[in-house]
């Protein structure tokens, strides 16, 4: 049976940005399950509110709706346990991972690619997309962003955690990938779908890692519309 999975799009259909969003494809590929992934826009509230969600991702699994990407993953490797687990070293570290990507990571890319997010929205989600982020941030889409060639020299040094895990180990999880990584992948995936701007430099390990990551399970993400 194929699970339907709601997935966060910009004006192009096949255009899929959401950090949160990507956790989840990656989930569903390392376990090698089929997905039809729906294209939802933020506007779409009706799609997933009939089911009883708020936000995406959000899939349907027969008669099972699960939404956030952390229960997805909890409900993926519960429900599938004869399917590669998604948590080779236990949920409890990897809920470290999971803080880390959402204090530091997400954030970081956040301010670093806000108003070209705006810029690859459809124009009926731009007007919610604007007040929601600058009521969140306390300024405007463009002045979030501005300066961002300096600044990503201060990201870039937030990341070093994860990049000296990388030097030690060719995936977040250990000898092969996890959730964990999935959830590091999530926000440059994101950034990559909707922004020219380079995040990292060449000879990073951290970027010969998400080329791996890139190139993972078939190559779901690589396929993705991108600036790479």
């Amino acid at each position: 049976m194929t699970i339907r999975m709601f997935d966060l799009c910009g004006a192009e259909p096949e255009r899929r940005f959401s950090p949160f969003c990507w956790r989840s494809r990656l989930a569903l590929a390392h376990k090698g399950l089929a997905v039809e992934a729906v294209a939802w826009k933020f506007t779409d509230r009706e799609a997933i509110e009939s089911l009883g969600a708020k936000t995406v991702p959000t899939i349907v699994d027969g008669g099972k709706v699960v939404t956030d990407s952390w229960a997805i993953a909890e409900y993926l490797d519960d429900t599938y346990p004869d399917k590669p687990t998604l948590f080779p070293n236990g949920r409890a570290e990897a809920r470290f991972i999971k803080a880390w990507t959402e204090a530091v990571l997400t954030g970081g890319v956040a301010q670093l690619v806000l108003h070209d997010i705006h810029e690859h929205l459809d124009p009926v989600d731009k007007p919610y997309f604007r007040e929601s982020r600058e009521k969140r941030f306390g300024k405007t889409l463009e002045e979030v962003q501005a300066g961002r060639e300096e600044r990503v020299k201060g990201f870039r040094q937030s990341l070093m955690p994860l990049r000296l895990t990388l030097r030690s180990q060719p995936w977040v999880a250990g000898d092969t990938p996890g959730f964990a990584d999935h959830m590091c992948a999530g926000p440059f995936l994101w950034a990559r779908a909707i922004s020219p701007f380079r995040l990292l430099e060449n000879d990073d390990p951290i970027a010969e890692w998400l080329g791996r990551v890139l190139d993972a399970y078939d190559g779901v993400a690589r396929s993705a519309p991108g600036y790479d």
